[in-house]
């Protein structure tokens, strides 16, 4: 499963990939808004701190505006990735791009249905938003499972990017269930590291160690 970063932090961006662990990144207008920077500025910094796709949103809300956008977006870099939202015309937008070689995330999915409905249009990516479902008293999970299992029927090329992910929970049961990327904070997929007993362990042998006397250095 690839791991991408849900966020417009420079500083965090760079630290996820110094471990290796940054596939990609996606972004949005409110984590745009959040880093108090220009969005071309900060996506074009962005696509050079990782080979992998980087997701820039369009605002406009028709068609046509949606194209121009994604025309200006599409030039920052080789590695963007055109996001759009699961509306008609986003959908329409999502055809015509992926028709022109333009990889496209569609996001704001709510449900297998409209997963159903990207993949016919050609979507790189659908991203659905599991935390925003639990946040409503359903099973995020549940349209992850759903959405995997109509791409297996069809065959759809289509990847699953399991968005809106809270924590290591989402993870773990994302990798489980089979969806190709999952994203989140950088500090939830740090976080993945994170274990008591690691903890414990490593203040047992740094015990021992210590009553050695001994310098690796």
């Amino acid at each position: 499963m690839k791991f991408f970063a849900d966020t417009a932090e420079i500083d965090d961006i760079k630290d996820l990939a110094a471990t290796g662990l940054l596939d990609g990144v996606t972004t949005n207008p409110s984590l745009i808004a959040k880093s108090g920077r220009d969005f071309m500025e900060v996506t074009k910094e962005i696509c050079g701190l990782t080979d992998g796709p980087v997701s820039a949103e369009v605002v406009a809300l028709d068609h046509a505006t949606m194209m121009k956008e994604a025309d200006v977006l599409r030039k920052i870099a080789s590695n963007v990735c055109i996001k759009v939202p699961l509306t008609i015309d986003g959908l329409k937008t999502c055809k015509a791009l992926t028709n022109d070689g333009t990889m496209v995330n569609v996001t704001l999915c709510f449900s297998a249905n409209q997963a159903l409905l990207a993949a016919k249009a050609g979507a790189t990516f659908i991203s659905p938003f599991v935390g925003r479902h639990d946040d409503n008293g359903t099973n995020g999970m549940d349209l992850i499972r759903d959405i995997r299992t109509i791409y297996d029927n069809y065959l759809f090329d289509t990847e699953i990017l399991v968005a809106s992910v809270r924590h290591a929970t989402h993870v773990l049961e994302s990798a489980l269930i089979g969806a190709d990327v999952m994203t989140a904070p950088p500090k939830v997929i740090m976080a993945l590291a994170n274990h008591v007993l690691t903890d414990k362990g490593i203040e047992g042998f740094m015990a021992d160690w210590n009553k050695t006397g001994q310098s690796i250095l």
